[in-house]
C-alpha cells in the first residue's frame, strides 16, 4: 500500500487571500459536479476543514458517492471507498496480520481505514460490529490491532452514506456512532433546473477523472489551522450556550446537547466563518450549521417524530442578544 499523502507532510503557508482563492476555486469545481446543492456543498468543505465526518443520508442515486469522489479529487486526497454489507468484518476495514515465513514473523497489511477520505458506502448495511471499528478511527484517527495502536493519516476525513431504515437489510446506528459525525446532511432530489443540467450534461465520473486538484495536502492543512484562529467573541459564545441550554430544556428532548456537541459546533462554525472569508464568527455561521449538527445528537421522547424539526424550534426559540 503506499504511504498516505498526509504522513509527515508539513502545513503551508497562507495570507488569507490565499485562502480565499483556493477555498472558492474548489468550490467553484465541486458545484460544477454537484449540480443544485451548493449549501451541502460547502458543508461537506467545512466539515472537512473543521476535521470533522460527514453522514449522508438519503435515497440511493442522488449523488453521495460522486460527492465523495469529486472531494478527494479536488483535495488531492487519498481515496478508499468500502461497500458495506451484513457479513463486512472488522479486518475487511482495519487489516490484518500475516505470518511470513521468511521472516518468521507477523507482519500487518493496512485495510481501507489507513486513507485520507474514507467512503463508508450505506454504513448502516454493515453490522454493529463492523460499525463499532470506525469508532476509535473517527474519534482519535487511530486504530489498534493486535494490541498495536496505528495513527492514520492526517487528514483523516470519513463521508458515510446511509439509506433509509425502512429498507431491508439495514442496521440502525448507535447513538455513539452518530455522535463521531459532526453533520448528517440530507441531499434530496434535485430541482428542475439542475436535473436538467444533469440530464443534458457530460456523465458525471467522466467530469471527476478530469478533475485537478485545487488544494495541496500542505494547503489543506494550513487551511485546517486557519480554522482555529477564527475569533469567536463573548457574545457569540453566549448565543451558544443558550442554545446548548434550550436544547436540554425543550420538553420534547429527552437528553440534550453534550459539551461535546458544544465544541463540534464552535469549530464548524469557524470554519463556515473562514469558508465565508471572514476571520472572525458571527450568530448566522452557528445557525446555518446548528440543525445539521444538533439533530441527529438528539434524544427524543416518545411523543417527538423529527429531530430536524424539533433542532429547528430550538434554533427558532433562542434569541441571537
Amino acid at each position: 500500500m503506499d504511504t498516505p499523502q498526509g504522513a509527515g507532510t508539513a502545513a503551508a503557508v497562507l495570507t488569507p487571500a490565499m485562502a480565499q482563492t483556493l477555498l472558492k476555486a474548489a468550490l467553484a469545481q465541486l458545484n460544477e459536479i454537484i449540480v443544485g446543492k451548493p449549501a451541502t456543498v460547502s458543508l461537506v468543505v467545512a466539515a472537512l476543514l473543521a476535521g470533522g465526518h460527514v453522514l449522508l443520508e438519503d435515497l440511493p442515486g442522488v449523488g453521495k458517492t460522486t460527492l465523495a469522489h469529486a472531494l478527494a479529487s479536488t483535495f488531492n486526497l487519498q481515496f478508499q471507498r468500502v461497500q458495506f454489507t451484513s457479513d463486512l468484518l472488522p479486518s475487511d476495514l482495519v487489516g490484518v496480520s500475516i505470518f511470513r515465513r521468511e521472516s518468521e514473523r507477523f507482519d500487518f497489511i493496512p485495510g481501507p481505514m489507513f486513507t485520507e477520505l474514507l467512503l463508508a458506502d450505506e454504513l448502516n448495511r454493515g453490522s454493529p460490529k463492523t460499525q463499532s471499528a470506525l469508532l476509535e478511527a473517527m474519534a482519535e484517527a487511530q486504530v489498534t490491532a493486535d494490541g498495536q495502536t496505528r495513527a492514520l493519516p492526517d487528514p483523516f476525513f470519513v463521508i458515510a452514506t446511509q439509506n433509509p431504515l425502512e429498507q431491508v437489510g439495514t442496521f440502525p446506528l448507535p447513538e455513539s456512532q452518530l455522535d463521531r459525525f459532526m453533520l448528517t446532511l440530507q441531499m434530496g432530489y434535485p430541482d428542475a433546473v439542475a436535473e436538467r443540467a444533469l440530464l443534458q450534461g457530460e456523465d458525471r465520473k467522466k467530469l471527476i477523472a478530469r478533475v485537478k486538484p485545487c488544494i495541496s495536502t500542505a494547503q489543506l492543512l494550513a487551511l485546517k489551522a486557519m480554522v482555529e484562529g477564527v475569533k469567536a467573541s463573548s457574545a457569540l459564545l453566549d448565543y451558544l450556550q443558550r442554545l446548548l441550554r434550550a436544547s436540554r430544556e425543550h420538553p420534547s428532548i429527552r437528553f440534550g446537547l453534550s459539551p461535546r456537541a458544544g465544541l463540534a459546533l464552535l469549530k464548524i462554525t469557524r470554519s463556515v466563518a473562514l469558508l465565508a472569508g471572514r476571520d472572525y464568527a458571527i450568530p448566522e455561521d452557528i445557525q446555518q450549521v446548528f440543525v445539521a449538527l444538533t439533530a441527529h445528537r438528539l434524544s427524543l421522547n416518545d411523543s417527538a417524530t423529527s429531530a430536524r424539526a424539533i433542532a429547528r424550534a430550538v434554533l427558532e426559540q433562542v434569541s441571537v442578544v
